[in-house]
């Protein structure tokens, strides 16, 4: 059995204000024709289809033109929810859509699997979609972390593997240990203080196909993140785009391949003077790539943006870094509010900041996480 892992389409996310519609468009094209071409049975889409719960209407018709082509291209297709994607909203077309096109959204169902046979028999997918603890204590008591529902969820998956017996296949959506996230581009989810997922949490399937981290990871040979198909920030400019194609035989895994990906337009970060960049001819071959300028000059210069995109069309961002400038060692309060990587760390960097250094203890600690799971819980019934 062949199968196409891959993850993170972000339909509707924009690149420093603009649209990536079109250019996701064109590389889910490519995506489709590859599936028509290595003859793949089935494709994968492990979470965060959508960039926002409310997505625009052009980006429900994308997902429904890919939709329809992978399966008019001869594959099945199984979909998950991600952190960014509204569960409900996603899985309320699952009852509309046409046969061989499957999206999984109710963590209540996740250990019935989508069956697909084979030569050598039946292929079980389980697809775990985001799940986030906050919402779950009511199904499942105890878990207060995405290692404890992922632990769960797994363990569910393996009880139903044991009865059912045959060859497998997991979908989840979550950071795993041992990954290192692009700075200020994965939305982080360890909201609330919620700790990494272990490897270890997948044993027991042939496959796990992993979503959220946005550059292609293999964790183990039969763990692996695929990453985003499109590039969406300037830090992940130079890793690959693409997705595995996973072949099962009668035993298991026997091979993993990288499918590569177009990049409509190149991502390039240029450094120096700004009349060096306005004028130098060896940049000429980046004239029309995604620009990031960091101009070195001693002063700041007026209106750099404009005269850099007349230079540069696609020039989407600068920043002023003067050359010889010693960094102070000591973060200022803003640069340590940019790094936060969870509302958590963000409060308690606001403490930090008022209380000269000291953040909270560990009883404010366990508030602090009761209020953002409240929030959570609010949030995800509006």
């Amino acid at each position: 059995m062949r199968i196409l892992h891959t993850s993170d389409w972000h339909i509707g996310r924009t690149f420093h204000g603009n649209s990536t519609l079109d250019a996701l468009r064109g590389v889910l094209d490519t995506l489709t024709a590859q599936v028509r071409e290595r003859g793949v049975d089935v494709v994968i889409v492990a979470g965060d289809v959508f960039d926002s719960a409310t997505p625009a209407a052009a980006c429900y018709l994308l997902l429904s033109e890919t939709l329809r082509g992978l399966a008019d291209a001869g594959a099945q297709v199984i979909v998950t929810s991600g952190n960014h994607d509204s569960a409900a909203r996603l899985g309320f077309q699952a009852g509309v859509l046409r046969s061989g096109i499957r999206v999984l959204t109710d963590p209540a169902t996740l250990a019935a699997p989508v069956t697909v046979d084979d030569e050598h028999g039946p292929v079980h997918f389980y697809g775990i979609p985001f799940l986030e603890p906050a919402l779950l204590r009511h199904l499942w008591p105890g878990v207060r972390t995405q290692r404890d529902v992922l632990a769960h969820a797994m363990g569910l998956v393996r009880d139903d593997l044991a009865a059912r017996g045959g060859r497998s296949v997991a979908i989840a959506h979550c950071f795993a240990a041992g990954v290192e996230a692009t700075p200020q581009l994965e939305r982080d989810i360890q909201q609330g203080g919620l700790d990494v997922v272990p490897i270890s949490a997948f044993t027991g399937v042939d496959y796990a196909a992993l979503g959220h981290i946005h550059g292609r990871q293999t964790l183990a040979e039969n763990v692996r993140y695929a990453g985003a198909p499109l590039h969406y920030s300037f830090g992940e400019g130079s890793k690959p785009r693409g997705s595995w194609l996973v072949e099962l035989g009668a035993d298991g895994l026997t091979a993993v391949e990288w499918l590569a990906l177009p990049v409509p337009r190149q991502l390039v970060t240029l450094r120096g003077p700004l009349d060096e960049l306005l004028t130098d001819p060896s940049y000429a071959a980046v004239q029309d790539a995604w620009v990031c300028a960091v101009y070195t000059d001693a002063l700041p210069e007026r209106d750099p943006l404009r005269r850099l995109q007349e230079r540069y069309p696609h020039c989407a961002m600068v920043s002023h870094a003067p050359a010889g400038v010693r960094v102070d060692e000591r973060r200022s309060y803003l640069q340590r509010v940019r790094a936060a990587r969870t509302d958590a760390e963000l409060v308690d960097t606001f403490l930090q900041h008022v209380r000269q250094g000291e953040g909270a203890s560990e009883r404010e600690s366990d508030i602090l996480r009761d209020v953002l799971d409240e929030r959570i819980r609010v949030e995800a019934l509006t």
